[in-house]
């Protein structure tokens, strides 16, 4: 009988076992080269994490009512707090009409409010770290920084690593998703650019599509 355990079988365990290390094949090497999802398909399941800690489990099968993510860089980021500032005007609006809005950041659990500044400071809104890159990567948004940009970075005092607590140095694209209560994504919004947000009234245009119409799918 043929030892299992021989060099060749060990060599196997061990080719096995560094593949399964890598855990960031889905992050694409630039922003401009991700692939979103589009409107019109099945939203996929995701963990996150609460500023606590505990995980928060995104389940498109067992939707309650629409939800709207919103993914954002970090609250290191000043074009991100902006935007967050202006969400002040229509997020409340948007769940009042029975919309779940959940937004979504590289920031580490510790990191997602204390990392609010400014005028996005003190901002009741759901925040959720996916500083480990799982719901970027399912909605295809999540791309890996050069290694320019970040010592560029940390050489101004931003170091991705801290700010995430992980080592992937993975940001996710600016995007947002409207989500039925079937599970389906309706309306898809992804922008390479993170100098470019979507306005609050084609934020509530997309949610008009899925509330007022039933299904509304459309990409900005």
């Amino acid at each position: 009988m043929r030892n299992p355990f021989s060099p060749f079988f060990a060599f196997l365990c061990l080719v096995l076992a560094f593949a399964a290390l890598d855990t960031h094949a889905e992050i694409a090497a630039s922003a401009e080269e991700t692939q979103p999802l589009p409107a019109g398909v099945a939203s996929p399941s995701f963990t996150a994490r609460n500023a606590d800690g505990s995980d928060f489990v995104f389940d498109p099968s067992s939707l309650d009512r629409p939800a709207m993510l919103i993914f954002y860089r970090g609250g290191w980021c000043p074009y991100c707090n902006r935007h967050l500032a202006e969400l002040r005007h229509v997020v409340p609006e948007l769940e009042q009409r029975g919309m779940d809005v959940y937004f979504l950041s590289a920031d580490s659990p510790a990191n997602l409010a204390s990392a609010l500044h400014g005028d996005a400071e003190g901002l009741d809104y759901t925040l959720l770290s996916d500083a480990r890159m799982g719901a970027a990567e399912a909605f295809g948004i999540a791309f890996r920084v050069s290694d320019d940009y970040y010592q560029q970075a940390k050489e101004y005092g931003l170091d991705l690593e801290e700010a995430s607590g992980e080592t992937h140095h993975a940001l996710p694209v600016p995007a947002v998703y409207v989500i039925d209560s079937d599970g389906m994504i309706r309306f898809a919004h992804s922008e390479p650019d993170y100098t470019q947000r979507l306005g609050n009234d084609e934020l509530r245009a997309a949610v008009d599509g899925v509330l007022e119409n039933g299904s509304g799918a459309g990409d900005a």
